[in-house]
């Protein structure tokens, strides 16, 4: 069985999880606290993050969208990039847009504050980050509304590790409430249409350890 190595709460490990679903993989996963710096993790994985694959055959993978291009191309009967040039470099601009943009704007300023440091015992949150991370998230809401306005998911027609990545963002901030989701009714719409696919359930359904579930809708929905 390929076994997953991966984080609560992250949005790259979410990433990967929801494309093997996606591509009906079957994986086991295991939770890998990075602070630790296992010798075993770092010989796989010399940067000593997440996530990290490792196939049935012992080939391992590391970096998220490495591990989803892999996935794309071995497993290719379900297409996340796009069928042809225009919509797979589409693709990939969001892609970067929500792991590098939205991820230093957003992300680290409210699950990085308001989580991890609670996990790596850094301290208390800080205040201004969190209110940088509160204010940012509105522009990129926005954006995500002016998208599904004129597409039917974020890169196009289809469904794409596009909508996979920036969800695998925003669900991880859902979970501690802080997404302002009644002031940006097309991005809402969007999020439960994706949302709703069985890849998602297993994401949306897990408890994270020590960390209160503030999620603006409930497990069950």
């Amino acid at each position: 069985m390929r076994l997953l190595y991966h984080f609560w709460l992250h949005p790259f490990s979410r990433k990967v999880r929801i494309a093997l679903s996606e591509k009906g993989l079957a994986f086991d996963m295991r939770i890998e606290k990075i602070w630790e710096r296992r010798t075993e993790f770092l010989a796989m994985n010399p940067a000593g993050d997440v996530p990290v694959l490792v196939e049935e055959d012992g080939t391992i993978l590391a970096n998220s969208l490495v591990i989803c291009e892999y996935l794309n191309e071995i497993y290719s009967d379900t297409d996340l990039i796009g069928k042809d040039p225009i919509q797979r470099a589409e693709t990939r601009r969001l892609i970067n847009w929500f792991d590098r943009k939205f991820n230093l704007e957003v992300t680290d300023h409210l699950i990085g504050e308001k989580v991890m440091k609670s996990f790596l015992n850094m301290g208390e949150p800080h205040s201004p980050s969190i209110r940088a991370g509160h204010t940012n998230i509105h522009y990129h809401l926005d954006y995500i509304g002016f998208l599904t306005e004129r597409r039917e998911f974020l890169a196009g027609p289809e469904f794409s590790l596009a909508d996979i990545t920036a969800v695998s963002h925003l669900s991880c901030i859902d979970y501690i409430g802080d997404v302002p989701w009644d002031e940006h009714a097309m991005a809402k719409k969007w999020y439960d249409k994706v949302t709703s696919r069985e890849s998602f359930r297993t994401v949306l359904d897990e408890d994270v350890p020590e960390v209160k579930r503030v999620m603006s809708f409930a497990k069950t929905a």
